[in-house]
């Protein structure tokens, strides 16, 4: 593991006391990291790109709400370690062009797209990821009336938050060729990616389950219909590809397929992005991980995609 110190500790402030209201100054499409809760909450990835980490209570469950901009990795995770929560900053440093957070209790610092303490009190230590979709602002609103959707935090009254929260630079490096710390920043050693199989940048829904893990390449679900079925572990997973994002549920052992433009399985149609049901019912959201493809393989080696 390569870690670089980029920047002073908490250059890139966390949000520790987020406040939330039912509009969002951003456009329809932007994305949003959903955790259940009453009422729901969004954490918009334009806001989370300029803050990285939101530590969070929801329904008295304390959460830590996680996005690495070069990595485009987005987690939340259960903060409580053997009955203490931690909250987390930015350490200024990257592993493997990946987030470095720390915990202000132990010091401890995390790998924030595996959730691991790679340095500290608490090394090896794993941080339990919640079921989090990641899904447009307008799906949101759509899914949840009743949601709520953090606010921004920075501004001096002469710009407005769009312009504080620029998501320009962050879109440009995701659509250019170059990735990790260079690709972002044009610093450090350029990185190179010896596969033409899969592109480094891209999007993989990650699984994990027990000591297995498998990384499901968008394109790859979308060539095989939108649906995948598979098993990770001890665990039988299916995974939905749609218009709304790329989603992981636990399998009932249905024949899902993509018919006329419909998931159908079990006499009835489901919605991928929700796992709900025409007829009432719901699929059991797996927790996982949405990232780019090269830090899924940094994490877990080149033959952890899932293949047809």
């Amino acid at each position: 593991m390569n870690v670089q110190d980029v920047l002073p500790r908490d250059a890139i402030p966390s949000i520790d006391d987020p406040a939330f209201g039912p509009t969002y100054f951003g456009d329809p499409n932007d994305e949003v990291i959903v955790v259940d809760g009453d009422p729901p909450r969004a954490y918009p990835i334009r806001v989370l790109s300029y803050h990285e980490i939101v530590n969070d209570t929801i329904d008295g469950r304390p959460i830590a709400v996680t996005w690495c901009p070069i990595c485009w990795s987005a987690v939340v995770y259960d903060p409580v370690v053997d009955g203490r929560t931690l909250t987390f900053g930015t350490s200024g440093k990257l592993a493997d062009d990946a987030l470095v957070m720390y915990d202000r209790e132990t010091e401890s610092e995390w790998k924030q797209p595996t959730g691991a303490a790679i340095a500290g009190p608490l090394e090896g230590v794993r941080l339990p990821a919640i079921p989090a979709p990641v899904v447009s602002w307008e799906r949101f609103v759509a899914d949840n009336p009743d949601g709520v959707v953090l606010q921004p935090v920075r501004g001096d009254g002469t710009r407005s938050p769009d312009e504080v929260y620029d998501m320009d630079p962050y879109e440009r490096y995701a659509e250019g060729g170059e990735f990790g710390l260079y690709g972002m920043r044009g610093e450090g050693e350029r990185r190179s990616w010896d596969r033409t199989d899969i592109d480094a940048k891209t999007v993989v829904l990650g699984v994990e389950v027990g000591d297995e893990a498998v990384g499901y390449p968008v394109p790859r679900v979308r060539a095989a219909g939108g649906v995948v079925t598979d098993t990770v572990g001890s665990s039988r997973v299916v995974v939905f590809a749609t218009d709304d994002g790329v989603h992981a549920f636990e399998d009932p052992g249905f024949d899902f397929e993509r018919r006329d433009g419909s998931i159908r399985a079990d006499g009835t149609t489901w919605d991928g992005a929700t796992g709900e049901s025409a007829d009432g019912r719901a699929l059991d959201r797996l927790a996982s991980r949405r990232l780019f493809a090269f830090t899924w393989q940094d994490a877990h080696g080149r033959d952890s995609f899932y293949a047809p």
